[in-house]
């Protein structure tokens, strides 16, 4: 039988670079309370947030994607030429076809590398890095970069009491490369599409298109279903990620949730039962829940604040619409 002569990839991974792009406007709970009969004294009580960024009507996407990238590009010292795949996580890139990270790719000058995109909603940076890590350890890319990005304020209905005052706008971006030790744990990731109605649009486009009238879809969620599966579900997801990765709960030193709510992280803090010299990152406070991109903006912010450094362990987990899930532990860049 004739075998392949097939190229190996690395034996380890890890994160060489970190960029972000917050929305260049910080929108405050009280310009948002009026559609939704609300006050800015409830929505830090429910949520915790007291201010989200948003970016301006001509800021697109993939301008948040490409400052998120070339930062993230220069951090690790590599130029775009050195890019093998681009992968980017969003949900509101606004076209079906084609995906944004081709567009990405000539926007930045990574052509030509292989470019997709991932529509896993808030657990769509997790579900990248899982990507990226087994990409480049396959060898069929020796350096791939990651952006989850997001302009959520397009799809906000104002008068939506379920979501609308949560989200905000960003993008954040990392590059994967090889790595002497390992810097990225085992993904631990899975669906439970039975909740799927928990959170997403309000219409579908085909119902735009043939019934007269409907209105533009908007997102929209069930929070007490939602708060109830995050706080208490995604506990077990994230020890088993800890497992995975050969460590205990001990030698976690920061933990960086996906940012949907203060309420929540907290919870789940208590179920997996981490330790109090735990940094946990809380950017939704100031940014908003920015879905993909929520994930690097914590981090970004831990290590600019100086409450984590460089070589820190990180237990990352991303979960929402669909619902998906996805967790590892990390070396933080």
């Amino acid at each position: 039988m004739t075998t392949l002569n097939v190229r190996r990839g690395a034996e380890f991974t890890r994160i060489l670079g970190l960029g972000v792009a917050r929305g260049e406007n910080l929108v405050p709970n009280d310009d948002l309370i009026e559609p939704i009969n609300s006050s800015d004294e409830w929505i830090r009580k429910m949520t915790g947030i007291a201010t989200r960024v948003r970016a301006g009507k001509d800021t697109s996407v993939i301008d948040l994607s490409e400052r998120a990238a070339r930062e993230a590009i220069a951090q690790a010292g590599l130029e775009p030429a050195d890019i093998d795949a681009v992968i980017l996580s969003t949900i509101t890139f606004p076209h079906i076809t084609p995906g944004g990270a081709p567009v990405l790719a000539e926007r930045i000058g990574a052509t030509p590398a292989a470019a997709f995109d991932i529509s896993a909603a808030c657990a769509g940076y997790c579900y990248g890095i899982g990507q990226a890590d087994a990409l480049v350890r396959s060898g069929a890319a020796r350096h791939v970069l990651v952006v989850g990005a997001e302009k959520m304020s397009d799809f906000v209905d104002p008068a939506d009491r379920s979501i609308s005052y949560l989200l905000g706008d960003a993008a954040g971006a990392v590059v994967i490369g090889a790595s002497d030790t390992a810097g990225i744990g085992p993904t631990v990731w899975g669906s439970d599409g039975g909740g799927a109605e928990l959170i997403g649009q309000t219409s579908s486009w085909l119902d735009v298109r043939d019934n007269p009238g409907t209105p533009f879809p908007t997102l929209r969620q069930e929070g007490p279903s939602v708060f109830k599966w995050a706080s208490f579900k995604m506990a077990p997801v994230a020890l088993q990620a800890i497992e995975a990765a050969g460590v205990t709960p001990d030698d976690i030193q920061v933990f960086i949730p996906h940012q949907a709510n203060v309420r929540i992280i907290d919870q789940m803090v208590k179920q997996i039962g981490l330790p109090e010299h735990v940094v946990v990152a809380k950017d939704i406070v100031d940014s908003g829940n920015t879905s993909a991109a929520s994930i690097p903006l914590a981090t970004e912010r831990v290590l600019r604040d100086g409450d984590a450094k460089s070589g820190d362990l990180a237990l990352q987990i991303g979960f929402g619409a669909g619902l998906v899930y996805a967790a590892q532990v990390v070396v933080l860049p």
